[in-house]
């Protein structure tokens, strides 16, 4: 799994300041070989936060999808934190032999044959699907902020992936958190859920990657050499009324932009590490 990225803020210049966010986690991976789709990073989001005099940004990184060598599950996703609001990291999505999906933001679907998806947090995101219940080579749809992941279908069709939540905050509206889409053998793969999850891979085809700074999951991949998609990373945004003065000291190499747009100076928080003060 590709490492967190943390960032620390000093922000006395907005201490006490009523700001609005949205924190998304990374998502998990799918899983490979007939796999199940990834869950997407936990959705949060929220006005009238009041901001302490220091706190913590982490933005999640999302899980590796699982190797095409054989049965293995994707990686869970990374948390995403800003202050006390923790956004739980995507399920990774499971497949045969006790590769089991994983818990997360939201679930990790089942994979190959008979096996469950596993549940999202509650308030964050959704449970995935389930893999086809008889002898079908196919993946169920990796749960979304929105809606659950699909079982996978009759026919050897993998299940789509949940949808995502559209959010606004970053100045325009914006999709996040979709679900990765279920692999199968030669029926029709699953397609990732809105908000950039990643479709389920087809025969030997690997599942599609989760779209970054998006926390959407991985789709599942195709046949015995089908690769899991990787996780797509989460994002922080903050937002906050454009008569407050900026956060003027960011270090460290912590990626971000800055816009001021309807009123609002508004942060994105992408990438990497620092300090930052007012």
């Amino acid at each position: 799994m590709i490492n967190s990225l943390v960032g620390i803020i000093a922000s006395s210049g907005v201490t006490g300041t009523s700001v609005d966010y949205l924190v998304v986690a990374g998502a998990g991976g799918g899983a490979s070989r007939w796999g199940g789709g990834a869950g997407a990073g936990g959705f949060l989001t929220s006005t009238n936060f009041i901001l302490p005099s220091s706190f913590t940004v982490t933005v999640g990184a999302g899980g590796s999808g699982g190797s095409g060598s054989g049965y293995n599950r994707g990686a869970t996703g990374s948390n995403s934190v800003l202050a006390t609001i923790t956004s739980t990291g995507g399920g990774g999505g499971g497949t045969g032999t006790g590769q089991t999906p994983t818990t997360g933001g939201s679930g990790g679907a089942g994979g190959f044959f008979n096996q469950s998806g596993a549940a999202g947090t509650s308030g964050q995101g959704f449970a995935g699907g389930n893999a086809w219940t008889t002898t079908s080579y196919a993946g169920g749809g990796g749960g979304g902020s929105s809606a659950v992941g699909a079982n996978a279908p009759s026919g050897d069709n993998g299940g789509n992936g949940g949808a995502g939540t559209s959010n606004s905050y970053s100045g325009s509206a914006v999709t996040y958190a979709g679900g990765g889409g279920g692999g199968c053998e030669n029926g029709t793969a699953g397609t990732g859920g809105s908000g950039g999850g990643g479709a389920g891979g087809k025969s030997a085809a690997a599942g599609t990657a989760g779209t970054a700074n998006r926390g959407s999951g991985g789709g599942g991949g195709g046949n015995d050499t089908g690769a899991g998609g990787n996780g797509g990373s989460g994002v922080v945004i903050l937002r906050y009324v454009n008569t407050l003065p900026n956060l003027t000291s960011i270090g460290g190499g912590l990626t971000y932009s800055l816009s001021n747009t309807g009123g609002y100076k508004i942060y994105t928080f992408t990438a990497g590490t620092g300090t930052v003060t007012v």
